[in-house]
């Protein structure tokens, strides 16, 4: 099986050592467009994931789902389309997104079809037709027709099913219509053994008027790709992605219980804050393990769409996050621990930044108010403060030229826990840069060019202890 990475198309006449797209991170081997991860599962021994994929072009549309794996979350194979809308069925304009699981011994898809133009679809599901998951077969009907009867919607897609107390339930994204913008998470009950039994609605997950809610995951329209984990000592992480007016915005967190109501749940948020704060981070999805739950989102593009189209391909995953919950209640960031595997030649300060590769700062501050600055070539510039709880992005060497969804400006900074020091995490994979900070806080950005030139670390203001590490991802 091929590498997905080594199959991406690379522009005519590229340099071998080419850094204008990602080596490492899963996309379409046959280029094109790629959007939301769905459906990551375990089975057999391998990791699959799953992603929104147009084949025909590098622009959004006529949704299918590609299909990669992996043994080691590092190796990714491309396995090509594994599911297709069908031009009889429900999902006619396009297989959306949504989960995976085993369902009686077999991987099944539940998704999103849509066979209509305002964005409400219906639940679905497909099966896998063979032992590597390679093709999905759908059946003719879908276990949820479209939203509940008397709510006037305006979104109704991306399933998400998880277990609580002994019973599988699934969310759906949502939001109503109505001059006040009102997102909802709807929930469904599974009412058998098997993901084919009777769904039975069970009303509202939460609601945006609370004020815990209000402050994390407002202002929308719409909040898509609902996710639920548990996140230990009887807390659970809701993640949403805020949609509002047609535009994809960011990746929201929430943290609380569930609770029983009446003959559903509700999910009562005690805190909450992004999930990630850069600006290409979008429709999180996640993989509950025995020992972790493993995140992976789409990172969008920072270029025009002319660009992605002359490039020949748009959007890939980010690299998988491993995401948890400090003792203090504070969300736990940190990078799947498989991903140290592809630490290659070290790299000392000073010397030219390969393709892809990792630095690792660990910054013990000495006074208040001390910044350590992580340059990467000309054009990109890292940097954090530990007593402000701050890491900030600085592109205004290489300014972005997208306006999705609209012009940005040349930096971005995420704000987490204050502290005295911490360790600062950046995996860089061509134009894409994922940066993790104390396991406090991630920011994911693309910029292109993508960094070149040689790289440093330096404190620049007040004073610190800091040791470095880099290492090429070969």
């Amino acid at each position: 099986m091929p590498h997905v990475t080594h199959l991406a198309p690379q522009p005519q006449g590229a340099p071998a050592a080419d850094r204008s797209a990602p080596r490492h991170h899963v996309r379409p081997a046959a280029g094109n467009w790629c959007n939301d991860p769905n459906g990551p599962l375990y089975h057999d021994g391998r990791y699959h994931l799953f992603f929104q994929h147009n084949p025909h072009a590098a622009v959004w549309g006529d949704i299918h789902w590609g299909h990669a794996s992996s043994p080691d979350l590092v190796r990714w194979s491309d396995h090509g389309i594994a599911l297709a809308p069908g031009p009889e069925r429900p999902d006619r304009l396009g297989a959306w997104s949504g989960c995976a699981l085993v369902d009686n011994g077999v991987p099944t898809a539940v998704y999103t079809g849509m066979d209509r133009d305002d964005g409400i679809g219906s639940v679905m599901l497909a099966r896998a037709a063979d032992p590597g998951l390679t093709r999905f077969d759908a059946l003719p009907e879908p276990v949820v027709a479209g939203p509940p009867p008397g709510l006037e919607l305006l979104a109704f897609r991306d399933p998400y099913v998880f277990a609580f107390e002994g019973r599988r339930w699934a969310l759906l994204g949502a939001g109503h219509r109505g001059g006040t913008p009102r997102p909802d998470v709807l929930l469904y009950r599974i009412t058998g053994d098997t993901l084919d039994s009777p769904w039975e609605y069970a009303g509202s997950l939460l609601d945006a008027a609370e004020p815990a809610v209000a402050r994390h995951a407002m202002p929308a329209t719409a909040w898509e790709c609902p996710a639920v984990f548990p996140v230990g000592e009887g807390r659970w992480m809701l993640v949403l992605s805020l949609w509002a007016d047609g535009v994809t915005h960011t990746a929201t967190q929430l943290t609380g219980t569930l609770r029983p109501h009446g003959d559903g749940l509700r999910f009562v948020a005690e805190s909450g804050g992004l999930l990630d704060h850069g600006r290409d981070f979008y429709a999180p999805t996640a993989l509950v393990e025995a020992d972790r739950t493993l995140v992976w989102g789409w990172s969008w593009e920072s270029r025009t769409e002319a660009e992605s189209v002359a490039a020949g391909w748009a959007g890939c995953l980010t690299h998988p996050r491993e995401i948890g919950r400090h003792p203090d209640g504070t969300p736990r960031h940190t990078f799947a621990r498989e991903l140290t595997a592809l630490r290659g030649t070290e790299l000392r300060p000073g010397t030219p930044l390969p393709p892809a590769y990792e630095i690792q700062a660990d910054v013990r501050a000495q006074e208040p108010d001390t910044e350590l600055t992580l340059r990467l070539g000309t054009g990109l510039v890292l940097r954090v403060n530990p007593t402000r709880g701050t890491l900030t992005l600085d592109r205004s060497g290489t300014p972005a030229s997208g306006t999705r969804p609209r012009p940005r400006p040349d930096t971005v900074t995420a704000a987490g826990p204050t502290g005295a020091g911490g360790r600062l995490r950046v995996l860089v994979d061509g134009p894409l840069v994922e940066a993790v900070w104390d396991e406090r806080v991630a920011l994911t950005e693309k910029v292109y060019p993508a960094p070149h030139g040689t790289w440093r670390a330096e404190v620049t203001q007040g004073r610190a202890e800091i040791d470095v590490a880099a290492w090429e991802h070969p």
